[in-house]
């Protein structure tokens, strides 16, 4: 296979990630979640130490989302009949963005509980 030049490779990357966009309703829920923590970070204040962990944790959300959406295409154009083995890998990438997920969660809790509650004192 001979080397695309390098602004092909960000083209087909992109490309990907729209696919995702354009095909998987979760990957468009994470989008939307990833705005509305931004949004909360950037009303809050958080930290530049916060800022990483945030974006780590939502970096970590859309790529898993990313690779699932890439092992279930995958499997479907390898076996589209159903298998146990195919079954027991797209469970596998959904289990990896569920565990992302939840992760991210819990960065979020740790990131804005004190200014949320601060928030809330001042209003109350």
């Amino acid at each position: 296979m001979r080397r695309q030049p390098w602004r092909m490779t960000f083209r087909y990357a992109a490309e990907g990630v729209m696919y995702a966009l354009r095909t998987q309703i979760n990957m468009r829920i994470h989008v939307v979640m990833a705005f509305l923590v931004i949004a909360a970070g950037l009303s809050l204040r958080i930290s530049r130490l916060d800022w990483l962990f945030v974006s780590v944790a939502i970096a970590m959300v859309i790529v898993a989302e990313l690779i699932n959406t890439a092992v279930e295409a995958a499997i479907d154009l390898i076996s589209p009949d159903i298998h146990p083995l195919a079954k027991a890998a797209k469970d596998t990438a959904a289990g990896a963005v569920l565990l992302a997920a939840v992760f991210a969660v819990i960065i979020g809790i740790f990131v804005f509980y004190r200014p949320l509650l601060t928030l809330i004192s001042q209003l109350f």
